[in-house]
């Protein structure tokens, strides 16, 4: 690794931790309801949304209430997804006449925007229309988004709020989300982005004369190709809060591989930047809205312990390149990765949108080593905690919080607390469900697609290769994270409504316990803090909180990875390497 690499990798990091406090402590006023700068440019609008859809919010909900609210905004949203995709053909802004989408693959797409996971089972400029890239997909990045950020509101309300059953009102919480955070930095940064070469328009796809036309030969007829046809759209709308909302989701196949969603390097540091800024800013607002900023920041350090680290692994197994091209190329693996990018700006990007539910790519993960692919897929296996998606990842970080202060509690024979508030067998049941419910979702969908002639019949590689693909793609799906090996075909029946389930349970058999949990906290006494607390702002919590992240995802997934990439790497280097 050299001096400009590692150079690359501090300015990256030190951008983001220096955006932190600023956004963080930004976000809580918002959400606390006091003055943030924008009250007089943006409160006109939010109090005329509440008028129109006769929203009381001064109106606090339970914690049953704000999920079943929850729930049927998701619906709804599901609902308008699926069917703008069937009625594609027959609205406008379809200017290359595109069919209307198939009913499986409508399904599999309408489940993925509204979990905020954005997984992609098709090819975005020759599926679908403008209207329904706008309506339907960029919509939904806005409020999935706003949905994963307010169930985080609930539940810190429920930690610091005490002998009460109302969590705050989730049409409140979504609305703000949107109004005052997602829209404006999604405005700032699509402008940026244009600027950049990102395009922005409603242009019919463009066919240009090719500077040297080819032919070629296909079943003994010489065809000539002396035309290239361009895609167009609202892209840099899209781009941005598909960035910031850690949706994922690209307007073109290749993602942010493609020069329209990512021109220059500017363009890729800061989308890079987008993957984590939200997440990673959400814990200085958690530590603001619990008043002890401490706890926060023990938070984002825990999470920047386990980032770092599992940059420079991708990185250094990604340089070591493939063994059995040494003799051609000292150069590194560059094989899938853009060569205006190069592998650093590849590899980072791939642990920061597999540590965010993010899932946007600029390199092709099917084409990493074996163990510069297990990186990515072993940040999804933590249960995408390290910032993970706005709200989701900080939520689901609680969650391992509530274990970890458990275990410290049965180490030293104490009831555990945390911020105050006694963790008993309730609150661990509910915990217990939403760390557990991803790794069985992922290792029982797997078991299921590697022994079935559906499941297989879409891998494109045999051997172990084949099971990292199936592996990586439930993995995705089950975390919400929406990245792909892309070795795998899943656009067919098998894989569109299996993976559908399985982003419903990865987004919502983990809400619900969160809200129970935040539900249940909120009904208890402050504790007052006696000489048995346990302390979750020091260095030890902080190394408790990081092994038992790691150990549960060790734990669940060794054995399939051993089977995966670990054999995989094994193999290759067995075979070619010195």
């Amino acid at each position: 690794m050299t001096s400009n690499d590692l150079l690359q990798i501090t300015f990256y990091l030190i951008v983001l931790i220096l955006c932190v406090k600023p956004l963080g402590w930004y976000m809580a006023r918002v959400y606390q309801g006091k003055p943030c700068g924008l009250d007089n440019i943006i409160s006109p609008s939010e109090r005329f949304i509440y008028r129109l859809c006769s929203i009381q919010s001064s109106e606090e909900m339970n914690w049953k209430r704000y999920l079943i609210s929850m729930l049927l905004f998701n619906l709804l949203g599901f609902f308008a997804v699926y069917f703008i995709q069937r009625l594609q053909f027959y609205l406008p802004l379809n200017p290359e006449h595109f069919a209307n989408v198939p009913a499986k693959l409508s399904f599999n797409t309408a489940v993925s925007f509204i979990s905020n996971t954005n997984w992609q089972a098709y090819s975005g400029e020759t599926t679908l229309s403008y209207l329904t890239q706008m309506l339907a997909l960029t919509v939904q990045n806005f409020v999935s988004a706003a949905t994963g950020m307010s169930l985080l509101i609930a539940l810190i309300r429920g930690i610091t709020r005490r002998e009460t059953t109302v969590l705050g009102n989730f049409w409140v919480d979504m609305i703000r989300s949107v109004l005052y955070i997602l829209l404006p930095l999604s405005l700032i940064f699509a402008v940026v982005l244009s600027s950049q070469g990102v395009i922005q328009n409603f242009k019919p796809y463009q066919k240009i004369n090719l500077i040297a036309p080819f032919s070629y030969q296909d079943n003994q007829k010489n065809s000539d190709i002396n035309t290239q046809t361009i895609p167009m759209g609202p892209v840099a709308s899209q781009e941005a809060i598909k960035q910031l909302g850690t949706n994922g989701g690209g307007f073109f196949n290749t993602n942010s591989a493609h020069p329209f969603e990512n021109p220059t390097p500017l363009a890729n540091f800061l989308e890079m930047l987008a993957l984590i800024l939200i997440p990673a800013s959400l814990c200085y607002t958690f530590g603001v809205m619990v008043n002890d900023k401490r706890q926060g920041w023990a938070i984002f350090i825990a999470m920047m312990l386990v980032f770092v680290p599992m940059i420079f692994a991708t990185t250094i197994a990604e340089q070591n390149g493939n063994p059995a091209l040494h003799n051609v190329s000292a150069a590194g693996n560059m094989e899938g990765k853009e060569v205006r990018l190069g592998i650093v700006n590849s590899t980072l990007w791939a642990t920061a949108t597999t540590a965010a539910s993010n899932g946007s790519v600029n390199a092709m993960h099917d084409s990493f080593t074996p163990l510069g692919g297990l990186v990515p897929l072993f940040m999804m296996h933590l249960g995408e905690v390290i910032f993970g998606g706005v709200g989701s990842g900080l939520y689901g970080m609680l969650m391992l919080v509530i274990v970890s202060v458990f275990v410290a509690g049965l180490m030293v024979g104490r009831t555990p607390e945390y911020l105050g508030k006694k963790i008993e067998p309730y609150e661990m049941k509910m915990a217990s469900i939403a760390v557990l419910v991803m790794p069985v979702i992922v290792l029982l969908f797997t078991s299921i697609a590697a022994v079935t002639e559906m499941g297989v019949s879409s891998i494109a590689n045999p051997g172990a290769h084949g099971l990292t693909e199936i592996l990586y793609a439930f993995t995705s799906m089950g975390n919400n994270n929406g990245s792909a090996f892309a070795g795998l075909n899943a656009n067919t029946p098998f894989y569109n409504i299996l993976g559908g389930v399985a982003m419903l349970c990865g987004r919502y058999w983990i809400a619900i316990p969160v809200l129970a949990v935040a539900g249940s906290l909120a009904k208890k006494k402050i504790v007052p803090v006696g000489s048995g607390t346990l302390a979750t702002h020091t260095p030890l919590f902080i190394i408790l909180l990081i092994s038992i992240t790691i150990i549960l995802g060790a734990l669940s997934f060794l054995p399939a990875l051993a089977l995966g990439p670990i054999v995989e790497h094994l193999m290759l280097w067995g075979q070619y390497g010195h």
